[in-house]
């Protein structure tokens, strides 16, 4: 049971999410992070992203209220009745993607990413990629913009706009998406079992360098990318009842 009188709130670096942390601390009060039950977060999909990466070592579930944009991992901003509406709160467990991304010069990138692993050309010409699926080779050559991996929790972000398909949380399913793919034409990607390990190999990288990007952090000019689900690691959301993310993954795809 969440101690709802031990709350910690972050707040974006926008005006409207400051002033709503101000306000929300001046009527509930702030503990230290640290010695938090429930942090809430305040801004947008972006920065509830930054907010579990950044504490993702204290189990410490994150409610987060809108205060930018889209808002898809957040809920409603209300300031009245939050103390209810923690103890009401529903929570749902992600597990992240880790990467390991090879560099031309031999260094190593490793990140995790809640949403999706992306690899996109960083320069004028069209990737070209080799992908390995459990160490068997599925794919010879992908000439793209770019190919990622996402999770079920970042299906209707990046995934999304490059047409991948929405997928239910608790499928135990990662999409497989090709960005702007020239060869082959019709390829729109692959289903895969969480437990699988995507590796990407870029060809001619000199030629036609490719960066990868983990929920924004990247790694420039890389010529090897291994992707694999991290169940070790889990992010504690809550959400109000009948808003989870089940539902909004349901949602929109009927919207």
């Amino acid at each position: 049971m969440i101690d709802v009188n031990k709350i910690s709130f972050l707040a974006s670096e926008t005006d409207v999410a400051c002033e709503a942390r101000a306000a929300l601390i001046e009527r509930y009060g702030d503990t230290p992070l640290e010695d938090a039950e429930v942090i809430v977060a305040l801004g947008g999909d972006g920065f509830m992203l930054q907010t579990l990466h950044s504490t993702q070592h204290l189990d410490t579930p994150v409610y987060g209220m809108n205060c930018g944009t889209v808002g898809f991992m957040m809920n409603e901003y209300q300031e009245p009745n939050l103390r209810a509406r923690l103890s009401e709160a529903v929570e749902e467990d992600v597990n992240p993607l880790r990467m390991k991304a090879i560099r031309e010069d031999g260094t190593v990138h490793e990140a995790l990413a809640i949403n999706e692993v992306s690899l996109l050309r960083a320069g004028s010409q069209a990737a070209k990629l080799r992908i390995f699926v459990d160490g068997r080779e599925r794919l010879e050559e992908l000439v793209c913009d770019g190919a990622l991996v996402s999770t079920p929790a970042g299906s209707t972000a990046y995934n999304y706009s490059a047409h991948g398909p929405i997928l239910p949380i608790g499928s135990e399913v990662l999409a497989l998406t090709a960005m702007s793919a020239f060869r082959p034409r019709r390829w729109r990607g692959a289903l895969l079992p969480t437990a699988a390990k995507v590796r990407f190999d870029v060809l001619q990288p000199k030629k036609r360098p490719v960066m990868a990007d983990a929920d924004g952090r990247s790694a420039g000019n890389v010529v090897s990318v291994e992707i694999t689900s991290e169940p070790n690691v889990i992010h504690r959301i809550l959400f109000d009842p009948g808003h989870g993310l089940e539902e909004r993954l349901i949602r929109e795809q009927f919207a």
